[in-house]
């Protein structure tokens, strides 16, 4: 029997009923919940807890009914597993440990978190590679491949321009991620396309933190920010063989192999006549599946000798043969000339992976120019120091050393901290400056800074970068770059006269801002100017593209 409109829509209205029964609970709380709910740091949970964030769930709410009994914190200086460990009678009765600590544990002298080091606790959050690799394969849903006859028609719609072809292959798709790499990949792009070279990118459907030795999985092909689709390596392969002229010029440019399986990468290359090719040593996954060369996540290893004792004690050792033979094999066959952004990761490579027979050379990624003249003026000094973190807040970019410092230093009237990027706004005792660099707005982050009047980044990178575009960046708006003894490339540019210091520990860093010596690094005691950047067209510049 046809329903008429009138029982539709009670029908409508009584679907509806249980969803909004469950909406009002939700606002519905107790004296406790709402003590708990008005001491919590509902941006700084978003920003902890993305799928919560995505979601568009309530910060408060979602912990008070399930974020808790996951083990998810509700502000940075309060941890629910560690309390329900230290303290047996609040787990055994079953209530919400940051609710207990509001009402009674902390006027009973009863800890929020375990007194131990970021590093400690670092470390007991550490997991098997394998684990992650398990989380990697279950994280992406499952895409179907095109068909081969699709990219052959793809590729054959380019026509004339399949006389000379860039390959660039990278670890994921360049043109919607956030990154240094990414940005390379996206400038070198656009100066091949201005060049009239056909640039194909090669990318993994499914991200992935290690090299593949099972074929890889789908890989996707892009001529820029439109994806094509996604196909097995064997039908790139074969589209390539079939479309690509036997007379023309070929080039390719490798910027990361994760995600890919070595012997495949190979085969495409042979099957479209890439002959000659360049690596760019972004990092060092050709060393270590710890492309960031930190023993656990924790600490700068050195890149021992493969097959030492420090590897054995490394959640990475057990690939890390892997990564260095994949590369080897491809820098052999190809005859690749490995292009470094700086020397001292040049340096570093060479002494820790023996490939002391490849040939590289240094080519920066970018450099400061002249003075700017269209920059946007800083504020009147204040006699507040600014300081600042810029980019994605990583344990490995010195995001744990910032934290501390601003816990620490967040009430004291002299400074004032900020962080800077696309993500991650409103953590307790700083401010949040959504920046995003692109290839369309490569100047974002210096202006930022110069807008917000900073005048000391802290580039405390735990690992030794081979570049680090925000030192940069921070330079060129007129701050102090702040780093530490493990930074690589940072201190190297400090030490070259990049304006800043290099000190030998956190400690050190703590006593200049207890002290206040760290204010003699203020802009208005500097004389702080703004500098224009200038960026490398990476394979694209002149003289760099390999081949005839």
């Amino acid at each position: 029997m046809t329903d008429s409109p009138l029982r539709t829509l009670a029908r409508r209205i009584l679907g509806r009923l249980p969803g909004l029964a469950a909406r009002a609970r939700s606002t519905v709380r107790t004296p406790d919940e709402a003590l708990a709910a008005e001491a919590m740091d509902p941006d700084w949970y978003r920003a902890m807890n993305p799928d919560v964030a995505a979601a568009g769930a309530d910060p408060a709410d979602h912990f008070l009914r399930h974020g808790w009994r996951e083990g998810r914190d509700p502000v940075a200086a309060f941890s629910v597993r560690d309390y329900l460990e230290l303290y047996p009678d609040v787990a055994a009765a079953g209530i919400n440990p940051f609710i207990h600590w509001l009402k009674a544990g902390k006027a009973e002298g009863r800890l929020p978190r375990r007194e131990v080091g970021r590093a400690a606790r670092a470390a007991a959050l550490l997991e098997p590679l394998k684990v992650r690799l398990d989380r990697a394969a279950a994280r992406w849903p499952k895409v179907r491949p095109a068909s081969r006859d699709d990219l052959v028609r793809r590729l054959t719609a380019l026509g004339p321009a399949l006389s000379d072809v860039h390959l660039t292959v990278s670890h994921d798709d360049a043109f919607r991620h956030v990154g240094g790499l990414q940005l390379c990949v996206q400038r070198e792009h656009a100066a091949f396309t201005a060049q009239g070279v056909s640039a194909l990118h090669l990318f993994p459907v499914d991200t992935w933190p290690s090299l593949r030795e099972d074929g890889g999985g789908l890989i996707g092909v892009s001529t820029g920010p439109e994806v094509w689709g996604a196909w097995t390596a064997a039908d790139v392969a074969a589209a390539l063989a079939t479309v690509l002229p036997p007379a023309g010029r070929r080039s390719f440019a490798l910027h990361s192999l994760l995600g890919h399986d070595p012997a495949a990468v190979e085969g495409v290359l042979r099957a479209g006549g890439f002959a000659r090719g360049v690596f760019w040593l972004h990092d060092f996954a050709s060393l270590c599946a710890g492309f960031n060369l930190m023993r656990d996540d924790l600490a700068a290893c050195g890149a021992p000798p493969p097959g030492s004792a420090a590897c054995g004690i490394c959640l990475y050792g057990p690939r890390r043969t892997l990564h260095m033979e994949g590369h080897r094999r491809l820098f052999e066959a190809f005859g690749i000339e490995v292009l470094s952004p700086s020397g001292d990761a040049l340096e570093r490579w060479r002494n820790g992976g023996g490939f002391h027979q490849v040939h590289g050379r240094v080519l920066p990624l970018a450099a400061l120019g002249e003075a700017a003249r269209d920059a946007p003026k800083p504020p009147s000094a204040d006699g507040v120091l600014r300081t600042a973190f810029l980019g994605f807040p990583a344990s490995h970019k010195g995001w744990g050393v910032f934290r501390d410092l601003v816990q620490r230093f967040a009430d004291d009237p002299r400074y004032n901290f900020l962080h800077f990027g696309a993500q991650g706004a409103g953590y307790a005792g700083m401010g949040f400056v959504e920046t995003r660099v692109s290839a369309a707005d490569p100047l974002a982050m210096r202006d930022a800074l110069v807008r917000e009047g900073v005048d000391v980044a802290l580039v405390w990178s735990l690992w030794p970068e081979t570049f680090c575009f925000t030192a940069l960046e921070a330079a060129a708006a007129g701050a102090a770059v702040v780093t530490g003894p493990d930074s690589g490339n940072v201190a190297a540019q400090v030490s070259a006269g990049l304006p800043g210091l290099t000190l030998p520990d956190e400690a050190e860093l703590m006593r200049l801002f207890a002290s206040g010596e760290i204010l003699s690094l203020s802009r208005s005691a500097r004389e702080a100017s703004v500098r224009d950047l200038v960026f490398s067209a990476l394979t694209a510049a002149p003289g760099v593209r390999p081949g005839p």
